[in-house]
């Protein structure tokens, strides 16, 4: 059956042709090619009094992922954030009580029943640093780690705590840690996402808002994947197009690129469409470099070996390949933290889950001379009382606790070997040198070469950053 012939060119009639820009004109231009005249002009007066037409396209701020420059030379180039959702117990893992323990079943702070860890602390390293039984072969690189054990936050609820460990806001939407480290930094390869959210299963408590770019622009939101899959097809949903050949995606991309341009020069630049083509741009080249990527069955027998075979395996080899290609942020989530019952039994299981991929990839990391110029963060949204959770039955766990707990940072621009602040004697509140989730995100920004005040995006009449309007960087862990 033979083709539809092409559509003929339409009369150039009332001074219309049918060339691409005559689909993006102002009013006043329609009027005008009418053959209206000065009335036409007039009746737009009317229309547009404020002259919106003719106003200049706004500032929307560098919208692509090229490689940019620090404010200043920071020793980071890439982010891995192990983030333990369910908040886990400090006093478990981290944060030595022996006091706690020695005031086992005993009444303390207004009633409460100490509940001391039965876990054995140990010391580690040159630097002596104790670490519960539960991470003994991650601690083997406590040499290399900032333990911070004076942590705190704003609110014990674990979505809105998540949320907040995030993005530094609880009551509006704003961008996440990694959406303000692309927004800032670019990515290496263009052929992947600048931040990458991994995840084994559903989604986290607040779902998106963890990963997104609120106000920023949509190409600095994460990508979020489900590890969970066992082929790349499946974790990266509709990688490849059956249907067309990339030569054919290639020249509609291209088209689709020639439209948005005519429409930013006649009318003005729209910051969501710009966002949706380059996510089509990204996953028209990811189509050479994920399936690479996301395949860790390219790595050596001994590697898969050493990471594991679990999920946190999989997700913390997944999380190397992305730093070494490029990648400037990868997050990688770790649920299931949240021990109201059963404390000893779940948090041994769970910590068992994390313990050797953990220590693997720090030895990864160094091995392959990654450690350095990559920032890798551990911890949850907030800790646990040292007392029994009072609706935990017989083999009680421990209830919410914003006041103190534990994160450790190690790698590019950290010191290792070091602890920083300190709770009370029983780990009910930090003490010495607090620490507010604010402090954490400036720090990271340090370490990756922006000042925290000075990282900013302009939206709604304001400068926003992630930090708000508070935030310290806790400069005795820079190295």
């Amino acid at each position: 059956m033979p083709h539809d012939p092409e559509p003929a060119h339409l009369p150039a009639c009332c001074g219309f042709s049918t060339d691409p820009q005559d689909y993006f004109l102002t009013r006043g231009q329609f009027l005008r090619r009418l053959g209206m005249g000065f009335g036409a002009l007039s009746l737009a007066g009317f229309i547009d009094p404020l002259g919106l037409d003719a106003a200049p396209a706004p500032d929307l701020g560098p919208g692509s992922l090229a490689p940019k420059s620090p404010q200043f030379p920071g020793k980071a180039k890439a982010v891995i954030h192990i983030f333990a959702q369910g908040a886990p117990s400090h006093v478990d893992t981290w944060d030595p009580k022996p006091l706690l323990t020695q005031m086992n079943n005993r009444s303390i702070l207004d009633g409460g029943i100490a509940m001391g860890s039965p876990f054995k602390f140990s010391r580690y390293g040159q630097s002596g640093i104790e670490v519960s039984s539960l991470f003994a072969k991650t601690a083997q690189h406590v040499d290399d780690m900032a333990v911070i054990r004076s942590m705190y936050t704003d609110i014990p609820a674990h979505e809105v705590a998540t949320v907040f460990m995030n993005t530094g806001s609880i009551r509006i939407a704003k961008p996440s840690l990694g959406a303000w480290t692309v927004y800032g930094l670019g990515t290496v390869n263009q052929n992947l996402p600048g931040f990458i959210s991994l995840r084994s299963g559903q989604l986290p408590p607040g779902g998106a808002a963890n990963y997104g770019s609120a106000f920023l622009p949509g190409v600095y939101q994460g990508t979020s994947v489900n590890t969970q899959a066992k082929q790349v097809q499946q974790m990266i949903q509709n990688i490849r197009n059956p249907y067309v050949s990339k030569a054919e995606q290639r020249r509609q991309l291209n088209f689709i690129h020639e439209l948005n341009e005519l429409h930013s020069q006649t009318l003005q630049r729209d910051a969501a469409l710009e966002a949706r083509l380059e996510s089509y741009e990204i996953a028209f080249r990811m189509q050479a470099e994920a399936t690479d990527v996301f395949d860790i069955n390219k790595e050596t027998p001994e590697v898969r070996a050493a990471y594991g075979n679990s999920p946190q395996g999989k997700q913390l080899l997944i999380a190397r390949r992305l730093v070494e290609r490029g990648v400037r942020f990868v997050q990688v989530w770790h649920d299931g933290w949240d021990h109201h019952q059963d404390l000893e039994e779940r948090i041994t299981a769970k910590a068992g889950e994390i313990d050797q991929p953990l220590a693997a990839l720090m030895a990864d990391l160094k091995q392959r001379g990654l450690l350095d110029s990559t920032l890798v963060v551990w911890g949850g949204e907030f800790g646990r009382k040292p007392t029994k959770d009072k609706n935990g039955g017989e083999n009680p766990g421990r209830d919410h606790n914003a006041k103190a707990f534990t994160v450790w940072m190690a790698g590019g621009g950290v010191k290792g070997g070091v602890v920083h602040g300190a709770s009370d004697e029983f780990g009910s509140a930090a003490i010495k040198d607090k620490v507010h989730v604010h402090d954490l995100h400036a720090t990271i920004l340090q370490c990756l070469g922006f000042d925290h005040t000075k990282l900013t995006y302009r939206f709604n009449g304001r400068d926003f950053r992630l930090t708000d309007i508070a935030g310290n960087v806790v400069k005795p862990i820079l190295a």
